[in-house]
């Protein structure tokens, strides 16, 4: 199978037709839906409604000393960020620059994704999934973009999670807040 890795040297690597393509030459099942632009959560609820899976929400971070984190949970959980730190063991979060989005994950605000780790080859960013994602039959992320949104069998995201070298801390957002 063909594990062809991001190059470095560009940001990014990838954008939606390349992931969807690195996704079928890897064997990582998935079935995009397009969609109007959803810039956040509340948006999308009725597009949703009708895509089986859990919804994400996911939270481009940085913490005072300078470490970026990736929060993804389900669209419903409250992450309560000044509380976050403890439970991640950072100091201080707040949202990262569009500049560092980009420059780390390869998306633009409105499109962040635990997907967009496939551009973080220098693995800048720590990578924080909620306990009911984790737990999930299928999940549901933006492909890189908000124009669209991809199912994974929970089979299939742990694959891509293998394939691109991650593994994420895992919480319990529920039993936290």
């Amino acid at each position: 199978m063909t594990q062809d890795k991001p190059n470095a040297d560009t940001a990014p690597a990838f954008d939606r037709s390349r992931l969807l393509d690195w996704m079928a030459a890897n064997g990582v099942t998935q079935t995009t839906h397009d969609h109007p632009a959803v810039f956040r959560v509340e948006e999308g609820l009725e597009l949703k409604a009708a895509m089986p899976g859990a919804h994400t929400k996911n939270l481009f971070l940085k913490d005072k000393k300078g470490k970026l984190w990736l929060i993804s949970a389900r669209q419903d959980t409250v992450i309560d960020l000044k509380r976050a730190d403890k439970w991640i063991g950072s100091a201080r979060l707040s949202f990262g620059n569009e500049t560092l989005l980009y420059d780390t994950l390869g998306v633009r605000p409105g499109s962040v994704t635990a997907l967009g780790l496939i551009n973080d080859v220098d693995r800048r960013v720590t990578f924080v999934l909620d306990q009911a994602l984790w737990d999930a039959d299928i999940v549901n992320f933006h492909p890189l973009t908000n124009t669209a949104t991809t199912a994974l069998t929970q089979a299939d995201f742990r694959r891509f999670l293998t394939l691109i070298g991650r593994e994420p801390v895992v919480l319990d957002f529920g039993k936290l807040g």
